[in-house]
């Protein structure tokens, strides 16, 4: 079953409108210019502007149309690889029982760099791509946790310098 984009698209807006009006609801901390309330109110307005270039068919023209090519009766269509690829739905949830695990010990620049490394290589990334994001989102993550949103990580067995 497909659904029409205005219909996704509204939906969208619908949950980008009700996720803002949450986070507009929410009482500000006195004293910080940054309260709970500014995290739901960005991602609910960015999800309503997505759902609304959705609905309008903004950026459809850049999208190519794949070419169906049919498969002749007796041909085998060709299966994906490896015997346990349909266990790479179970993933998500495993990587995060581990890091709830993990990360009290390792602390989460370990523990968010091999969820990163476990992810990017499971989605099909190279090692050459896969070893350096590994390396470097858990420490831009943690930079934004820490200084910005002032929320305290598990140091662990690497701590960071701020």
């Amino acid at each position: 079953m497909r659904l029409p984009d205005s219909v996704t698209g509204s939906f969208l807006v619908v949950l980008g409108a009700a996720a803002a009006y949450g986070g507009w609801r929410l009482p500000p901390v006195p004293g910080q210019p940054v309260g709970p309330n500014v995290f739901p109110l960005v991602i609910g307005t960015g999800l309503a502007l997505c759902g609304l270039a959705i609905v309008f068919g903004i950026g459809h023209s850049f999208e190519e149309e794949e070419e169906l090519i049919p498969v002749e009766e007796g041909q085998a269509r060709a299966a994906p690889t490896g015997r346990f690829y349909g266990l790479r739905a179970l993933l998500p949830p495993a990587l995060l029982l581990f890091y709830v695990v993990a990360a009290d010990r390792l602390g989460f620049i370990i523990t968010a760099a091999l969820i990163v490394l476990a992810t990017s290589t499971a989605l099909g990334a190279k090692w050459k791509l896969a070893l350096p994001l590994a390396a470097l989102a858990p420490i831009g993550i943690h930079l934004i946790f820490a200084k910005l949103l002032r929320v305290p990580l598990p140091a662990g067995l690497l701590p960071m310098p701020w």
